[in-house]
């Protein structure tokens, strides 16, 4: 049959799309190490007389990406905090902390799917938010700014100042404008003195008729 030839089933052969092996890209949350419990029951004094299966329930190696960023985070907030019982300092109530584990998964995300533009344009928000609040931290506090970047990992870049291209278009826009606005001014100084002589006509038509 003229369907089965071998030249037309090595021709579909060929055709065939190729799969592609996905990139094994390392995770910032592989340093975590499984036998670490999960947030919730850290501290729990019972959880030294647990059977070890409830233990490995209760870790991380049984964890959700989720449960882990909550243990990156404590840990991330252990290192910027100043003393043990600081919890209303900016470095500890901001959102640097968040934002690194944040920025760090949206990037390995889009090593993975590079032409998701939804969360890159979700990274770059988060990446200017972080850039806002770090500029702010460096302007109050230089030394916490210094130790935050440090401890965090973060590499902070100054935003780039304003420039616009000057063209003729654009003068001649401006002068326009100036000269708008100029004239505006002139308008409203004309009206405030005649509601001012408008004020001390009535003032002086109350004074005649008391006396």
């Amino acid at each position: 049959h003229p369907a089965c030839s071998p030249l037309l089933q090595a021709a579909r052969g060929y055709a065939r799309p190729v799969t592609r092996k996905r990139k094994d890209i390392p995770s910032h949350l592989d340093d975590l190490p499984p036998t670490l419990l999960k947030k919730e029951y850290a501290n729990l004094p019972i959880m030294n007389s647990v059977d070890d299966v409830v233990k490995r329930l209760l870790s991380l190696e049984m964890a959700s990406q989720k449960e882990k960023m909550k243990v990156k985070t404590q840990q991330l907030v252990e290192k910027v905090r100043r003393s043990p019982n600081d919890n209303g300092s900016f470095e500890v109530q901001g959102k640097f902390k968040k934002g690194r584990i944040l920025i760090r998964t949206l990037e390995e995300h889009l090593q993975r799917h590079p032409k998701d533009k939804r969360n890159r344009r979700c990274m770059l928000m988060d990446l200017d938010r972080r850039r806002k609040m770090l500029g702010y931290l460096r302007r109050v506090n230089y030394s916490t700014f210094e130790n935050t970047c440090k401890q965090l990992d973060i590499q902070y870049s100054p935003p780039q100042p304003y420039t616009r291209r000057v063209t003729k278009r654009w003068l001649v826009k401006k002068a326009f404008c100036i000269k708008v606005f100029q004239e505006k001014q002139k308008l409203k100084a004309a009206e405030r003195l005649k509601q001012r002589r408008e004020w001390r006509a009535r003032a002086r038509a109350a004074r005649a008729q008391q006396e």
